[in-house]
């Protein structure tokens, strides 16, 4: 008998075993889900949320109806707010809007859109009616009812298709800010789209080295080249930071969804008050092509443009934003 081999094999099982149980919660971890729940079948979606308490400031993930796993976040309590955020962001981008309303008497909600963020990067359904319905089933999974619904840029087509798709019988107001509808691209339709080309040059930009592409798109993001800005290292880093969080599938195919798809018909169908809120130079998303026509096909949309504001305007001008939402939601836009 050999006390030092003995001791040595039986560290060795030990360690053996130990690692098979780090491997199943680095597995779990990766997954945004608990351990015991990865190989559930989906189900129906007010099965699918693990729920907290309302009010309890936790974060939690729902499976949407094609098994991905949609991450979201819940803050406060009292009238609901839901966000839904930019390409190729996640809910992260809306902490400041999210906070300032929950200090006052808000429950406000948002998620990361699948690919995005803490979501899984789901390989189907990376589209407007995929978006909308993932949005769906966040709000029945929590049973939310008479929400305002924001939604900033490609979170606002979502807002848009979610309404065309599902109607507003959950919904009280709608905000779109820096928002892609009606349509982004150049057609015959809308000639003053942007044309294919620029949509193309940014699919090969992304595939060739996102990481640098998503450094020079946070630049006309926050409009950090212009005279006189003022725009923050830490401001163009975190913008990196939530893109490189995106899958690479999901951020190429997005950039055809928040393109191509023709809001023109869920914005006719909008019946809620609605806000259309838009930077004047907005390099990503041009005023006059997007908001200026999708208030035009809202009736009794309020407008706000803010002069010489860019695309990123919730994190550049995000005490104004923060104080047009809350009057807004409130009833006082004075419109």
């Amino acid at each position: 008998m050999n006390p030092l081999k003995d001791m040595k094999t039986s560290h060795v099982a030990m360690s053996s075993r130990r690692d098979v149980m780090l491997a199943g919660l680095v597995a779990g971890a990766a997954t945004g889900l608990p351990i015991a729940t990865q190989a559930a079948t989906p189900a129906k979606p007010s099965q699918l949320a693990s729920k907290p308490a309302e009010g309890s400031n936790s974060v939690s993930t729902i499976i949407a109806r094609d098994g991905a796993t949609i991450y979201y976040k819940d803050w406060g309590k009292g009238p609901v707010v839901i966000f839904s955020h930019g390409w190729p962001l996640n809910s992260d981008a809306w902490d400041g809007q999210m906070l300032y309303l929950a200090q006052r008497g808000f429950r406000v909600i948002a998620h990361d859109r699948r690919g995005h963020g803490r979501s899984s990067q789901a390989s189907e359904h990376n589209d407007m009616d995929g978006y909308a319905d993932d949005l769906a089933t966040v709000i029945e999974a929590l049973d939310l009812k008479n929400a305002t619904l924001v939604g900033h840029s490609t979170g606002g087509g979502e807002v848009a298709r979610y309404i065309g798709r599902h109607g507003t019988e959950r919904v009280a107001k709608a905000i779109l800010i820096a928002a892609v509808p009606p349509i982004m691209l150049k057609t015959p339709a809308n000639p003053e789209g942007l044309p294919m080309a620029i949509f193309d040059d940014m699919r090969r930009r992304l595939s060739a080295d996102r990481s640098q592409f998503y450094r020079d798109l946070a630049v006309m993001f926050y409009g950090a080249n212009r005279p006189g800005a003022k725009v923050s290292k830490g401001t163009l880093d975190q913008f990196w930071l939530w893109g490189m969080q995106a899958g690479l599938k999901n951020a190429y195919e997005s950039i055809k969804a928040f393109s191509e798809t023709d809001f023109t018909e869920d914005l006719k169908r909008i019946d809620v008050p609605t806000m259309v809120l838009h930077g004047e130079d907005d390099q990503i998303v041009p005023v006059k092509n997007t908001a200026r026509k999708a208030a035009r096909l809202i009736k009794g949309a309020v407008e706000r443009y803010y002069p010489g504001a860019p695309h990123g305007i919730t994190a550049t001008h995000q005490d104004q934003v923060n104080e047009d939402l809350l009057a807004f939601i409130k009833g006082q836009s004075g419109d």
